[in-house]
């Protein structure tokens, strides 16, 4: 039978989990968008997603319950799934395949794009090397975002993982430029409550008009979760490098995603590897996060803060593991933190931004940034350590300079990383800094020049 001059295929062979399964067909590519049509009428959308001779296996999008095998129809469409991209997507809310929540119509204007876009050819990249300021200290001073960079944050359940991408949001800014960033946010199995916090602490703030956000939430089928990202990433390259936009993406939760494509691994058959996951999964992540950055011919730029939730605080979970390979650095969420009230909750010792050397110090925040974040590491690692020995032997047996060390640890603590919902300049945050510093004797500075001792260090 014959449809819109697209042959449409009646009855499918099985029905297994998020796959349906149809004989008989020829002529078809993989990747190839399909509508399967239930016996009641009701149409949804699915991908070629396993070709075998004559057997196709699609991926329904909204799930194969009530798929009937005698009474379905299937029709593909001849071509990959596309969106519409357009600016008027700005201030809009859509769910995971791209479809409006919001009420409004989908984008009169713009042009249809394929989700399934390509990494950015290194060759065409521009070398990230630009400051960018999050309001946070903990990540300015000491694990420093630059454009163009894919930063994750690792964080465990229960941790203000979504109030610190909200506040991220609503602080980001590139110091010296008067561009905004345009945000484009995705969301993969969130609850109701977090997806109505993101929508309206965006809205509070202003920040929604320049925020386009995807909603695939806890109760929609999970395997829409696993073109959402793609879908997010479309319109954020169509933003950056068309419309010469800085673009800050946030993907939360990416260990939802995994979890989907595990789901869809284990339907068609797939070998699974470490926890079940396939063996593509780090490809799969790659094809994700690599396509972010910055481009020749372009003045815009994709920055990406994907955030990964560590089953049981696992940090060697493969999720996070995978991503920690494929990504600059990590920014760590720490529960101990969290439990003594400290806001963010950013472990900075296991935290790392590989990029920041190449976009902190004189000409993009200042001249003493790199060696006082240095120093502030150092010095912190050291309280860890003091603090291991004063649990076995008694802070009384301490040293001075020990006890120096576990007031300094208390004050960085308390002062550096805990700032709530304050919004820090730089310069600020170094000021703070070096405040930290002054509880040590200026002897312990030991990665610090002594010109910037003289100007900056004041003992306390």
């Amino acid at each position: 039978m014959m449809a819109n001059g697209r042959r449409v295929y009646l009855g499918v062979e099985q029905v297994s989990g998020p796959l349906v399964f149809v004989t008989g067909v020829n002529g078809v590519g993989y990747g190839e968008i399909a509508e399967v049509t239930t016996s009641f009428g009701e149409v949804r959308r699915g991908r070629v997603l396993i070709i075998d001779g004559d057997t196709v296996a699609i991926q329904v999008f909204e799930g194969t319950s009530d798929i009937s095998a005698t009474k379905t129809k299937v029709r593909f469409a001849g071509r990959p799934l596309m969106i519409k991209v357009s600016e008027e997507m700005l201030g809009r809310v859509f769910d995971g395949t791209g479809r409006p929540l919001d009420g409004a119509p989908l984008p009169l204007s713009g042009e249809e794009r394929d989700i399934n876009g390509a990494a950015i050819n290194p060759v065409s990249r521009v070398y990230p090397e630009n400051f960018i300021q999050t309001g946070i200290s903990a990540i300015d001073g000491m694990n420093t975002l630059i454009r163009g960079q894919k930063l994750p944050i690792f964080s465990t359940s229960g941790l203000p993982h979504n109030r610190l991408a909200a506040q991220i949001v609503k602080q980001a800014t590139i110091p010296g430029e008067e561009s905004e960033f345009v945000i484009v946010f995705a969301a993969m199995g969130v609850k109701h409550d977090e997806a109505a916090y993101f929508e309206e602490t965006f809205r509070e703030t202003g920040a929604l008009e320049n925020v386009v956000m995807f909603l695939n939430l806890a109760d929609d089928p999970s395997i829409e979760r696993t073109i959402t990202p793609r879908v997010a990433l479309t319109v954020a390259e169509y933003l950056a490098f068309e419309r010469n936009k800085h673009v800050l993406v946030i993907m939360t939760d990416m260990t939802n995603y995994c979890e989907a494509l595990r789901e869809v691994a284990t339907a068609r058959g797939d070998v699974p590897t470490r926890k079940g996951y396939p063996g593509y999964l780090y490809s799969d992540l790659a094809s994700l996060y690599e396509r972010t950055g910055r481009v020749i011919g372009s003045d815009g730029s994709i920055t990406q803060i994907p955030i990964v939730s560590m089953p049981n605080n696992d940090i060697t979970h493969p999720v996070p593991d995978l991503t920690g390979y494929i990504t600059e650095g990590q920014i760590v969420l720490d529960p101990k933190l969290d439990r003594q009230g400290i806001y963010p909750p950013i472990s900075v010792l296991p935290s790392l931004s590989r990029l920041m050397k190449d976009g902190i110090g004189e000409g993009y925040t200042r001249g003493d940034h790199p060696n006082l974040a240095n120093q502030l590491y150092g010095s912190y690692a050291r309280v860890q350590q003091i603090r291991n020995i004063a649990s076995i032997i008694g802070e009384e047996e301490l040293s001075a300079v020990d006890k120096k060390y576990l007031k300094f640890g208390e004050f960085f603590e308390q002062e550096f990383l805990n700032q709530g919902d304050e919004n820090r300049t730089i310069a600020e945050t170094l000021d703070l800094g070096w405040k930290a510093l002054g509880v040590l004797p200026v002897e312990e500075l030991g990665r610090l020049k002594h010109e910037q001792i003289e100007k900056y260090y004041k003992a306390r």
